[in-house]
């Protein structure tokens, strides 16, 4: 599945972030300062963050540095998602760090990750939450298990995943790590997909693709 919409590294997000948000809600950043600078797991050339290369049918094939593996013709490999609720069923969404390799600047879901090799969905899920946004979560819930996707970015970059789609409850707010996310906010379901809808330019296309795909977000069909 493709999809190639017009995504910059400084996207519009006014209009996106006012759409899904009311009166009650409000985008928060992370600065520097007070984000949590935590060193990129595998920056260590003697010990890389791996991610599993698949074949075609999902099929693990073998692994990759994840600081190198995206590019111009980046292998299909195995990643997640995950769509974090609050105890007011608000949804969280994140704007991806400046920095970030691919779409970087994008609203998206709460956090995406990739599976170390070996290691379950769930646990990955956990980690990631805790690596990304300081946060604990409840039991990830599988909620769009055969969802996978390729996309291109403003820069010529491409995702090319097999990304299961996990839901989970927060424990409270994120803090999240300076290098992952620039600003955060809760938003209504209902808004968050009238948002993407309307400003898909301002959204990750992955975001986009899960709620097509989803018509009883954030609960599982």
């Amino acid at each position: 599945m493709t999809h190639s919409p017009a995504h910059s590294a400084e996207p519009q997000t006014d209009v996106a972030i006012e759409a899904a948000t009311n009166a009650d809600a409000e985008s928060h950043a992370t600065a520097p300062e007070s984000g949590r600078p935590v060193p990129l797991a595998g920056g260590d050339p003697a010990d890389p963050e791996l991610v599993v290369l698949l074949a075609d049918d999902g099929t693990p094939i073998g692994t990759a540095d994840k600081a190198l593996v995206h590019d111009a013709a980046t292998p299909l490999h195995l990643a997640f998602s995950c769509h974090v609720l609050d105890a007011e069923g608000r949804v969280l969404i994140t704007r991806r760090a400046l920095s970030k390799r691919t779409f970087a600047g994008v609203w998206t879901n709460a956090f995406c990750g990739h599976p170390a090799p070996g290691e379950s969905g769930p646990s990955a899920v956990r980690r990631r939450a805790e690596r990304e946004l300081g946060m604990a979560i409840s039991e990830p819930e599988l909620v769009l298990p055969d969802f996978r996707y390729r996309a291109r970015d403003a820069l010529g970059v491409y995702e090319n995943e097999i990304c299961p789609v996990y839901v989970a409850r927060a424990e409270g707010n994120p803090l999240p790590a300076a290098d992952e996310v620039v600003e955060w906010a809760w938003v209504e379901p209902d808004a968050l997909r009238t948002a993407v809808e309307a400003t898909p330019f301002a959204f990750s296309p992955w975001i986009a693709l899960q709620l097509a795909e989803w018509p009883t977000f954030p609960a599982k069909a």
